[in-house]
Order: C-alpha cells, then structure tokens, then sequence
C-alpha cells in the first residue's frame, strides 16, 4: 500500500509516499535517524507491521521542512531515501 503524507495547494502538491510494503521488510527503519529534522517515526501499522509514518505535526508543512535536503540545483539524493529500502520513499515535488 502507498501512504501519501502531505498538502496540495495553489502552488502544487507536495506529498512524502511510503510504501508500505517495502517499508515493512526494512529492519532498520534508517529514515527515522536520516532526517534532519525528525519527521519520521515508526509505528504498527493496522496489520500490526512497524512502518514508517510522517508525525502529524509535519504532515501540513513538509515542503518547508524538507526544503533543506531538496536544494534547487545540484540535488543529492535524500537522506530519508538514501537511508531507505530502495522504492520504500517517495516526494511529489
């Protein structure tokens, strides 16, 4: 299952996806420590597989928090996907 955490608004959308599926085969959940500024965490999922999620206090503003890692030019990859199983995170802008 993809879970898109995130906003659309009158400049675009701009969402984090997780997949799920490949989130739950990773044992070392390497996002939560990844992101500079913390907006994951893991938790049970309805199936009661541990999952990456995004806290509720980032879920409206992650195109400013994850501005810092997403430069205009010269972008290397994300730490949270970097640190991830490959496919397991995504962003929409």
């Amino acid at each position: 299952m993809i879970a898109n955490y995130g906003y659309m608004d009158g400049s675009g959308e701009y969402y984090i996806s997780i997949d799920t599926d490949k989130c739950i085969d990773c044992s070392h959940h390497g996002c939560v420590d990844a992101c500079p500024v913390g907006m994951f965490i893991i938790e049970p999922d309805d199936y009661d597989d541990d999952v990456a999620l995004i806290k509720q206090e980032f879920r409206k503003k992650v195109k400013y928090e994850c501005a810092p890692c997403k430069p205009v030019s010269n972008r290397p990859p994300l730490p949270c996907i970097k640190a991830c199983t490959p496919g397991a995170i995504g962003h929409s802008w």
